[in-house]
Parts: C-alpha cells; structure tokens; sequence
C-alpha cells in the first residue's frame, strides 16, 4: 500500500513530527507486521528519526546545521537555495521503520521528523507500508 502525507511548513528551516501521521498510514493498511519506508518528494527537504521528547533537540539539530552549511556563502547554485539541497543531502531523503502489532516500533525517545530546508512551501512525503 502506497499513500502520502500532505505537509505545510511554515518556515525557512524546521522539524515537524509526522510520527501520528505514519503510524495513521500503518493502520489504515491492516497489516500487522512489516515495514513503512518513507520518502521525501523534494530536493531541500529531507526525513530523519530523532529524539521526540525534547523540542530543544530540534533546536539544536537545526542550529548546528545551519551553523554547518551558513545560508551568507557565495554558493554557484542561481537559485540561491544550495543550503537546503546540502542539508537534504545530509539528513537523508528516506527511512524504514519497521512495526509490530500494527505499531511502529520506535524507541521510547523516537519521532519521525520532515526537514524543511527551503520553507515554507506545501511537501509531500511518499508513505509505503510493507508486508
């Protein structure tokens, strides 16, 4: 089963937990036991699991990343936009997750996360759920 989930940023760089939206997907499928592989449909924007209990974690996640790749570069790119398709490419444009009893199988602290890196904008993430 293929679906998608539908995201609305809101700034230029952000995190946004999708993990309800997932795990919706997972059970709309029936199925039990398998896998959910997500993919991000765009090139500034990426996918990542991640701590979930601490907003101050995606903080620090974003910061260090734009502290990594500084938007105030002279980038060749004419679009203006290199950093967020550096930050995609580091973050990853994929995960699987795998599930059991019909619930993902995180760990206690774990979230799934969108990456925006060129916001805001409308993002869909590709959502395939695996037997």
């Amino acid at each position: 089963m293929t679906g998608k989930i539908t995201i609305r940023t809101k700034a230029t760089t952000e995190m946004i937990d999708i993990t309800r939206q997932v795990q919706e997907k997972v059970t709309e499928s029936g199925l039990k036991e398998g896998a959910v592989v997500l993919y991000v449909l765009h090139t500034t924007a990426a996918i990542t699991v991640n701590e979930g209990a601490d907003p101050r974690v995606r903080s620090d996640i974003i910061e260090t990343l734009n502290e990594i790749v500084p938007w105030d570069r002279p980038y060749r790119h004419a679009e203006g936009n290199s950093p967020a398709h550096i930050k995609s490419t580091m973050v990853g444009p994929s995960e699987m997750i795998p599930f059991e009893n019909g619930r993902l199988r995180l760990g206690r602290w774990q979230s799934i996360y969108f990456c925006e890196f060129d916001g805001p904008r409308t993002r869909s993430v590709l959502v395939t759920v695996l037997k």
